[in-house]
């Protein structure tokens, strides 16, 4: 397949060793990135949302349709899953980078969604890397068939979407996945690889059925209407980070604590959500990163089972999920709830470098009489320096808190710093001072105006 470029060939990496003039690295664009600090759900979308609106370029970089992102603009609420949330920008582009895992099907019915909510003109402003992984039906089908053996073999499952974004990239690693470029090559050959795949899992799946004729007749007709947006990401994203001045934004899917890595192993998802993820996802080098914001809740949340130390299974528990309306955008299932873990967010920031944080859903907490916030571990009574990676070792641990006021005004009217209550601009302080990291917006309420930026 011919790759086709964006228009700036101003240098050609190819021909540099013949001559052509090297551009000097301090005039390269840097990239932007907004990364989940907690479990997800922290409140990325509307972040995003906000430099989105300024931005050139908005990238998906790893994740599939297991993310949710929810923006909110002139009362209208759109739900955004493999989509970038910079597509309702017109003035911008979106890019699905070669970390992402696409199901096709999944990508249009999103569109369809958010085109009877308003959204126009997509086609026109959507680039899919041709290096991305295809998530197919039967990896969906497999998701969900793996989690009803974990339940049967260990009494419990992972808690995955089952949007088969695991099995797709556990092809990936294995070297039997199949790719966009292999979609929009030659289709007999696309065939093959695809029948191949589906008989591999029918071999270890028996009870899973697979209409292959079907299947392929609907991918040929997908692999056309995708046609006009597929690139070559490497050479999209170099254009870009080297041609004229570029606002470059990527948001990140999921997040510190679900990265394969250093994540709370193995209820985590199975890309890197963290900084590295944007190097490997987009093809960019890290010397091209510029500010790395992350975005935590004034609480903690997290979906699906697995170790949470500030989890609250009482009344403080229950007010924090009615009033925050904790409710998985892609699953629909209620969200755990407790307090603030510091110890987190120090954690995510060590492995992110975070240049700033932004921190939501602050008005939430209006309503309580005093908030507690997690500031450090402890392990037969001793504070430990670290997070633990092992998850038995995590239930364990004891967690010190400290008690502030509440400040019992409503917050979701301000607008700006000095709007909040003295007691609330304390609550956001001690955060501050205890990662480390400015905080650069706070969120108290649903939409785009609703941040207050500080500075």
């Amino acid at each position: 397949m011919s790759s086709s470029r964006s228009g700036n060939d101003h240098f050609n990496p190819i021909n540099a060793s013949l001559g052509a003039k090297r551009p000097r690295a301090e005039s390269a664009n840097k990239v932007t990135v907004v990364l989940g600090a907690q479990w997800g759900d922290e409140g990325k979308g509307k972040v995003v949302d906000l430099l989105a609106t300024e931005s050139d370029i908005v990238c998906r970089c790893q994740g599939g349709n297991n993310a949710g992102h929810t923006v909110v603009v002139e009362g209208t609420e759109y739900d955004f899953h493999l989509l970038p949330s910079g597509i309702i920008n017109t003035k911008c582009i979106s890019l699905i980078g070669n970390g992402v895992v696409i199901h096709l099907p999944g990508l249009f019915e999103e569109i369809d969604k958010n085109e009877k909510k308003g959204l126009k003109g997509w086609e026109k402003r959507l680039v899919i890397s041709d290096r991305a992984h295809i998530v197919f039906d039967f990896h969906q089908a497999v998701d969900g068939m793996q989690e009803v053996q974990r339940q049967a073999q260990e009494g419990k499952n992972i808690g995955t979407t089952k949007k088969g974004i695991g099995p797709t990239y556990a092809c990936k690693a294995s070297r039997t996945g199949v790719r966009i470029c292999d979609l929009l090559a030659d289709f007999k050959e696309f065939s093959t690889k695809f029948k191949n795949l589906a008989q591999q899992y029918q071999s270890m799946y028996p009870a899973l059925k697979v209409d292959v004729e079907g299947e392929l007749k609907k991918l040929k007709d997908y692999a056309e209407r995708i046609r006009p947006m597929v690139r070559d990401g490497v050479y999209f994203m170099y254009d870009a980070i080297h041609g004229p001045l570029k606002k470059i934004l990527v948001e990140g899917a999921n997040a510190a604590l679900l990265d394969i890595d250093f994540g709370t192993y193995p209820f985590v998802t199975s890309s890197n959500c963290t900084v590295g993820g944007v190097c490997t996802g987009l093809g960019i080098p890290p010397a091209n990163i510029g500010d790395v914001y992350g975005v935590s809740k004034a609480y903690t949340t997290r979906v699906g089972i697995g170790a949470f130390p500030t989890e609250q299974l009482n009344a403080i528990g229950e007010l924090l999920q009615t009033r925050g309306h904790e409710v998985g955008v892609t699953t629909g299932r209620k969200r755990r709830c407790g307090w603030l873990d510091l110890v987190i967010l120090r954690y995510a920031h060590m492995i992110n470098g975070f240049t700033a944080i932004a921190l939501t859903k602050l008005d939430i907490l209006d309503v309580l009489d005093e908030i507690k916030v997690a500031v450090a571990y402890k392990l037969n009574g001793r504070r430990i320096p670290h997070f633990p990676a092992n998850m038995e070792v995590l239930q364990k641990v004891e967690v010190e808190y400290e008690t502030l006021p509440g400040w019992k005004t409503d917050t979701s009217a301000a607008r700006k710093w000095n709007d909040l209550p003295p007691k609330a601009q304390n609550y956001i302080r001690f955060v501050e001072n205890h990662i480390g990291v400015p905080i650069k917006w706070v969120g108290v309420g649903k939409s785009r105006e609703c941040m207050i930026q500080m500075f």
